[in-house]
């Protein structure tokens, strides 16, 4: 029997501004029935950072609608994804579908929440796609935080050099995704570093996220960066998930648990983080503009 079309959007996330933040594909499946290999060739073919497919779980005892969530860069599968599940939520709270400020994602990190936050500002119509809803709101991921581990200082000079030779203060690694956390003396060269993606696909570890303090009057306590070739994505725009363990380190050394982080890619975006270190859990609030919709035939 030939499948039914598979409707999607395309989202930029953590931002007001279409073309800004960073983009992903939404697409709702009736049941799961595509093959692991549908789901990544789709993916390889919207070849944007990250393809998320949902799907509406009926039995359930929660009072909140349930949905299936999972992520596809173009060459895999990943565990954890904060700007796609972002843009899975704005879809799913701007659509005729579902009448609720909670929805609960089951995926391969547990169960994440998404809230509906009402904003008070008032933002221009010309900002509205696709006839969303002219009330403005933020949406509220709660994320599990990520913890960190010592790197061996042996190893800092490679990475430096992957780093264009920027000047390194410390690296941390993840202790369950093996990622790289590079700390920088500031925010502008956070900024400026142009990287040499064929040295960072040779550096240990997963991706190497970049980070350094902002500028006093910028309005914002960190900068950050997120390199991830080994994935085909050379940057990923605005990483939500990245701020599960950079919260971690600033709030240590800031001295608070509620952040404003500046994604200083090329299409930038931000993340309002607040810490909650006792439960180990990172709310992660932003928004979201839809910009494309359509249907897979195949």
């Amino acid at each position: 029997m030939a499948m039914k079309p598979v409707k999607y959007y395309v989202v930029d996330a953590f931002t007001d501004s279409v073309f800004k933040g960073n983009p992903a594909v939404v697409c709702f499946l009736e049941e799961d029935q595509r093959t692991q290999e549908w789901l990544q060739v789709v993916a390889a073919e919207f070849n944007i950072p990250t393809t998320c497919y949902l799907t509406h779980l009926t039995q359930s005892n929660s009072p909140n609608p349930r949905f299936r969530l999972r992520w596809f860069t173009p060459v895999a599968e990943v565990k954890i994804c904060g700007h796609a599940t972002l843009a899975a939520a704005h879809t799913l709270f701007t659509s005729s579908l579902l009448n609720c400020d909670v929805i609960e994602f089951v995926t391969k990190s547990g169960t994440l929440t998404a809230r509906k936050v009402v904003d008070i500002q008032t933002i221009d119509g010309s900002n509205i796609q696709n006839h969303e809803s002219q009330e403005s709101f933020l949406i509220e991921l709660d994320f599990p935080t990520i913890p960190m581990i010592d790197f061996n200082s042996a190893e800092f000079s490679p990475i430096s050099k992957a780093l264009n030779g920027a000047s390194v203060i410390d690296i941390k690694r993840t202790a369950t995704e093996d990622d790289l956390i590079v700390i920088l003396s500031s925010g502008e060269i956070v900024v400026e570093l142009q990287p040499l993606f064929d040295l960072i696909c040779k550096c240990p570890g997963r991706e190497v996220i970049i980070s350094g303090p902002a500028p006093l009057d910028s309005g914002f306590d960190y900068y950050y960066r997120f390199f991830c070739p080994k994935f085909r994505v050379n940057e990923d725009h605005v990483c939500g998930s990245a701020n599960c363990v950079l919260a971690l380190y600033w709030s240590k050394r800031l001295g608070k648990c509620d952040l404003v982080a500046y994604a200083a890619s090329a299409r930038s975006g931000v993340v309002n983080i607040h810490l909650d270190e006792q439960n180990q859990r990172v709310l992660l609030r932003g928004k979201a503009v839809t910009v494309m919709e359509g249907s897979l035939l195949v």
